[in-house]
């Protein structure tokens, strides 16, 4: 019988900082100049999202969740451990989700859009996640290649879905729509602990403030339902 406390972090990522980020590069290769599409179409996700048409801006990522989890995890990351494919189906079930809420309206705050602290976090969450990973590859020298692009990668994608969700959604809604990103940050922000790569501490900010934004809509959003009732 195994003794899982005789295994570390390090044992479950079966590859170096080299090979992982020329894995990013590659989907960088393949897929330019998609990354021009994908950009733009979380762009729009935010601006309809503060204008209010909020099963839009709901649909719009779900394609690039499906197309990140066949894409990055089941065809490329799947190759350096056996958990991308795993990860793979979850994010396919997070496109679901979204086209699932986008079309039905269930979970969405219709509410007048306002500058309440959760509304102010979605934002700055999102829009970090659109402009910061790729903008940084860039000042630091690296190629558009190496970016990590929202639609593209995952961690983007993620932490741009985060902060939509909580402009988006209330109640259990977006709690469960945060499950998988707020997932894969911390999984990618372990990984890349290991790897002694930097970006460790922006992911985990990144997640700390996400759930100080869930908590806090969460309690904006109980007087609302209690009138409702």
């Amino acid at each position: 019988m195994n003794d899982w406390s005789s295994y570390q972090l390090q044992d479950f990522i079966p590859f170096t900082a080299d090979v992982y980020f020329r894995l990013l590069e590659r989907m960088g290769e393949t897929f330019w100049p998609l990354h021009l599409l994908t950009l733009a179409l979380g762009a729009a996700s935010i601006v309809l999202a503060l204008k209010g048409h909020t099963r839009l801006a709901c649909l719009l990522p779900a394609p690039l969740w499906a197309f990140v989890a066949v894409a990055f995890f089941s065809l490329r990351y799947a190759e350096l451990n056996w958990a991308g494919g795993y990860v793979g189906y979850a994010f396919f079930a997070q496109a679901v989700l979204l086209i699932v809420l986008g079309l039905t309206g269930l979970g969405l705050d219709t509410a007048p859009r306002r500058t309440s602290p959760p509304v102010i976090i979605g934002v700055a969450i999102a829009l970090f996640g659109l402009i910061i990973p790729p903008l940084m590859t860039l000042l630091n020298g690296g190629s558009w290649y190496q970016a990590e692009v929202f639609g593209i990668h995952a961690d983007p994608t993620a932490i741009t879905t985060l902060g939509l969700g909580l402009i988006l959604l209330r109640g259990l809604a977006v709690w469960i729509a945060a499950i998988v990103p707020a997932l894969w940050v911390l999984i990618s922000s372990l990984t890349l602990q290991v790897l002694n790569a930097s970006g460790t501490g922006a992911l985990l900010a990144v997640l700390a403030i996400a759930l100080l934004g869930l908590v806090w809509k969460s309690i904006e959003s109980r007087p609302a339902i209690t009138a409702d009732t």
